[in-house]
């Protein structure tokens, strides 16, 4: 039996990261020490909620960049200003866990947001009151899975990182310690944006 190999960001997580926290955050046992339980990566179609091409590119999207079929998300109530009915089709989102909830961490970093246009380091905002981060890409071009010569439609989406954190200042030290290039407080057209969201969980970004 082949065993799967150990993604080299848990493995630094495991050797490095749990020393680097407890000693941060004073922390004597390993398990106290804040870590990632689930990304929740999601894209909502916004006004394009009757385009069947747009709706076909965000699954083709979220399926491409993390290798993981994603779940139609459909509006529990009808909203008649945006034209939306119950029950209608506004999104996909995908949840990933364990080896490649790792595995998307590392592109994350040190691939996809390397290629953000103008980066200027992650907006530090982005952490709700439990340290859990929201991240928001204005395009989705960013991932290396997307080549932008066969792209007919672009849209956002939002990456949202559950952490263990319990506050901002845990999920930060996370974060930095993982390789997370945070910046100085961003500017509103910086991308990607981030803010922190109550309800980062249920609600699909507007492209």
């Amino acid at each position: 039996m082949t065993h799967a190999k150990t993604p080299r960001l848990l493995t630094r997580y495991r050797t490095k990261v749990i020393p680097a926290l407890e000693v941060a955050l004073h922390r004597k046992n390993p398990h106290a020490v804040p870590a990632v339980t689930k990304i929740v990566v999601n894209a909502g179609s916004g006004n394009g909620v009757k385009d069947a091409k747009l709706q076909e590119a965000v699954v083709s999207t979220l399926t491409r960049i993390t290798g993981q079929k994603p779940v139609l998300t459909r509006a529990k109530k009808s909203i008649s200003a945006f034209k939306i009915r119950q029950g209608m089709t506004i999104g996909a989102k995908v949840t990933l866990r364990g080896t490649r909830m790792y595995e998307f961490l590392d592109k994350l970093i040190n691939v996809a947001l390397p290629r953000v246009r103008d980066f200027r380091g992650l907006p530090p905002g982005g952490f709700d009151g439990q340290g859990n981060y929201t991240l928001g890409f204005k395009e989705h071009l960013a991932f290396p899975e997307i080549r932008s010569d066969e792209v007919e439609k672009i849209h956002g989406l939002e990456v949202v990182l559950a952490t263990t954190a319990g506050n901002p200042k845990a999920g930060r030290a996370l974060l930095e310690q993982l390789g997370f290039p945070f910046g100085a407080a961003a500017d509103k057209d910086d991308e990607p944006t981030a803010k922190p969201s109550k309800s980062s969980f249920k609600k699909k970004p507007q492209p």
